[in-house]
Formats: structure tokens, C-alpha cells, sequence
């Protein structure tokens, strides 16, 4: 059986270590402060960026990988005999990053036929740590010898199950990116609105709700997952942008409600970023499997 190597993109948001402990390979989106070109988490970190951010007048763009950026990587894996290739990435509907890889490995078995087959890539239909996870996950398993199928059919499962919420702490990002008008984002932070996202079953994104007040968005938020996994253990991946108090908080939420397995914790990079803003805070939660 030969070898399963992972790859996957910077806006899985894992940290560092850990990519290097799994030896998961990462190919980075960009982002442009005018005309400053930052690679995430290669050239920029994410406090680097947040500050950055909210000093900026105009918010900052994103831009995707290039096939050559993904066949570069790929070239390398598949020079190792017996390897084959899991290519996760940022959902397609949010990105052209998953298109870049569909055509770098079109690209790659075109230049040698051997290549076919090899490469299997995957949209999260999700974003940040919501399929972060799955990336070590996979990770975890080709370590233990899994083969590319077995892989896959974990990821699939891993797809079905997972929830996820970014709680915003304004709406300005929003707006500034042109996702909602500028009365609405006065209107936000007037009244305190605190707006909650979610990603769908086709990997799009949208409010799920906008409360008044953090308190009660917290509240909102563990009332939403006591709808897929009340009366189950859990495991929490926590992400955050700036601060972790808040973030700590609504954790502590959760553990009076749900039987908590496990915490992990993560920083929102500069891509994501660009478009929630700095007082973001998220959980993506899994349960736990027994056997």
C-alpha cells in the first residue's frame, strides 16, 4: 500500500505546528494591502494582519492560488514512489482556490500519464477551521497507514456531521466588502447587533441570525447546537481573530450544556479575516464517535 499525503490551503487556518507535525503541505492564498502582496500565514501572521486591518482606510483583497502553485506541489509528492495525493480545500462557492487545484491535476496527469489517478481533490464546502479539522483529520489517518479511500469516505462522514458559527463582533467588514449596505452597518452598531453566520450544505455563506447584545448571541449560538447534538459528547475547535476572552466565554457556555470531550483552539487568518474583521469568534463542532 503505498503512501497518503495531504494537502491543503491557508484558509484551513491550522496552526502552524501542527501542519509541521502531520507534515500536512499548505499552499497559501494572498492578500493585497494596496499594492503590498502578503502571503497568509508564509509572509503574513494574524496579528501582523489585524493590525494592519484595522488601520487600513480600505479593506484589503484576496486573491487565490494559480495551478502552477498547486502542480508545483504536487510534482513534488508524486515524485515519491507510491504516493498519492488528498487535495482539501476552502469551498468552491467562496473560492476559485478549489478550481486552481481541480486544473493542476489535470495538469499534472496530462504531463505523465502515470500521474492518473493519484490525486484526489476535495471541496470542504466549508471555511477556516470548519474544515481545518478535517485536514488533520486526514492527516491523522494517513499517518496510521489509511489508504486514499478509507480517507475519503472519513472526510464525506466528517462533511455530514460538523457545524459551525462565526459570531461577528460588528458589522463594518461586512460592509466595507460590500456584502451589506452602509445604513445597515450603522445601523448594526447602533443598536448593538451582533450578526451570526454559518456555512450551508453547499458551502455558501449566510446569517443564520443578528441579536442585540453579545450575551444573547452567545446564548443563540449554544441554542443552535443544542439542536444537532444535545444528549452527545462533543469536541470543540475554537477560533478567534484578536481576543479570547469573549471566545473563553461562550466555551464556558457550552460546557454547562454539552459534555465537552475536548478544546482546541485556533487563530482566523488574514483571508477569512479580511472579510468577518478582528472581533471575530467561532466554534466548529464534532461530535464524538464511539468505535
Amino acid at each position: 500500500m503505498g503512501k497518503v499525503r495531504i494537502v491543503t490551503d491557508s484558509t484551513g487556518d491550522i496552526p502552524r505546528e501542527i501542519r509541521e507535525q502531520y507534515d500536512i503541505r499548505m499552499v497559501p492564498l494572498k492578500v493585497h494591502f494596496g499594492d503590498e502582496m502578503y502571503m497568509d500565514a508564509v509572509t503574513i501572521e494574524p496579528a501582523q494582519f489585524y493590525d494592519k486591518l484595522t488601520k487600513s482606510e480600505k479593506l484589503p483583497t484576496t486573491s487565490q492560488p494559480s495551478p502552477l502553485d498547486f502542480t508545483e506541489v504536487y510534482k513534488q509528492l508524486l515524485a515519491e514512489p507510491d504516493t498519492e495525493i488528498i487535495s482539501i480545500h476552502l469551498s468552491a462557492a467562496l473560492s476559485g482556490t478549489y478550481q486552481s487545484a481541480v486544473l493542476a491535476k489535470s495538469m499534472v496527469e496530462e504531463e505523465d500519464t502515470s500521474n492518473e489517478g493519484r490525486v484526489s481533490i476535495v471541496n470542504s464546502r466549508s471555511a477556516s477551521y470548519g474544515f481545518g479539522q478535517m485536514v488533520v483529520l486526514a492527516a491523522q489517518l494517513a499517518e496510521q497507514g489509511k489508504s486514499k479511500d478509507e480517507i475519503l469516505a472519513m472526510i464525506a462522514r466528517f462533511q455530514q456531521e460538523r457545524k459551525l458559527y462565526f459570531l461577528l463582533d460588528t458589522l463594518d467588514f461586512l460592509q466595507k466588502g460590500g456584502r451589506i449596505g452602509k445604513a445597515s452597518a450603522v445601523l448594526g452598531t447602533l443598536l448593538n447587533i451582533k450578526p451570526i453566520l454559518s456555512i450551508d450544505e453547499e458551502g455558501e455563506v449566510h446569517a443564520v441570525d443578528k441579536v442585540r447584545g453579545q450575551k444573547k448571541a452567545m446564548a443563540r449560538v449554544v441554542d443552535m447546537f443544542k439542536k444537532d447534538f444535545e444528549g452527545r459528547q462533543i469536541h470543540i475547535a475554537a477560533g478567534y481573530a484578536t481576543e479570547r476572552g469573549a471566545l473563553e466565554e461562550l466555551i464556558g457556555l457550552m460546557r454547562e450544556q454539552f459534555d465537552v470531550a475536548s478544546v482546541e483552539y485556533t487563530t482566523i487568518g488574514s483571508v477569512i479575516g479580511t472579510h468577518t474583521g478582528p472581533g471575530v469568534i467561532a466554534l466548529f463542532v464534532t461530535p464524538v464517535n464511539e468505535g
